[in-house]
């Protein structure tokens, strides 16, 4: 098994996704576009791609962004998804998913920035991938947007700040708008880059500040992903 991650910044790296890889024993592959790594050519060896976070966005241009081109990537997931590869979209990530499927990115009504409690949808309830996140289950957040919705997607859990927290897209297709692979090590790292950020909607109804941050006990979110990463995977071999 064959794990690719695509990394937009140092401080919105897989955290607890590369615990769970490493556990299972499989092998990974790192395209660190801030640090001018390049995007995979061929997708043939990969199994899982995971398309990471970051504060772009699928409108964010090369002109604003010159280590991130999000037509490029959007590409890349169509490519995966055509070639029947599983792939997982986290906060950017998940935007870019369905900004691939022809389903545009919103912005969400409220920014949420702290752990708050997802709700699952009775489509949520009856999909075996979530089957063990119980009614609701305590998450991560960190965005303003959220991805957009196709035709026959379905909406598996939300908030109370947003509407879309996950989605299933396809049987192998999922965008997580949430951050269940949250870690005190990445914590850290989001918390110092994004002080004034921080401060300046010390206001917000769903923002958290740095000691209540970090504060949060990211373990039994962090084992419900690992749980449904198990299972997203083992459809790969059916």
């Amino acid at each position: 098994m064959h794990i690719h991650f695509i990394v937009h910044e140092l401080f919105e790296g897989p955290g607890a996704l590369k615990t769970w890889a490493e556990a299972r024993g499989f092998s990974t592959g790192y395209s660190k576009v801030y640090a001018g790594e390049a995007l995979p050519l061929a997708v043939e060896e990969m199994d899982l791609l995971v398309v990471l976070g970051g504060p772009q966005s699928p409108s964010t241009t090369t002109e604003e962004c010159s280590h991130f081109d999000a037509t490029a990537e959007i590409n890349l997931i169509d490519r995966c998804i055509k070639a029947g590869k599983a792939v997982l979209g986290i906060c950017l990530g998940a935007q870019l998913i369905g900004e691939a499927l022809g389903a545009p990115f919103e912005h969400s009504p409220n920014k949420e920035i702290g752990c708050f409690p997802i709700t699952l949808t009775e489509e949520g309830k009856r999909n075996r991938k979530f089957s063990h996140f119980g009614d609701t289950l305590l998450v991560g957040h960190w965005h303003n947007d959220m991805p957009g919705l196709t035709e026959d997607c379905s909406i598996i859990a939300y908030s109370e700040g947003c509407p879309r927290q996950i989605i299933q897209y396809q049987e192998l297709v999922y965008g997580f708008q949430c951050h269940m692979e949250f870690n005190n090590e990445l914590m850290e790292l989001l918390i110092e880059h994004s002080a004034a950020e921080l401060s300046e909607f010390s206001d917000h109804v769903f923002v958290r500040q740095p000691e209540q941050l970090m504060n949060n006990n990211f373990k039994e979110m962090n084992e419900k992903l690992f749980l449904f990463l198990d299972e997203l995977v083992s459809n790969l071999s059916k």
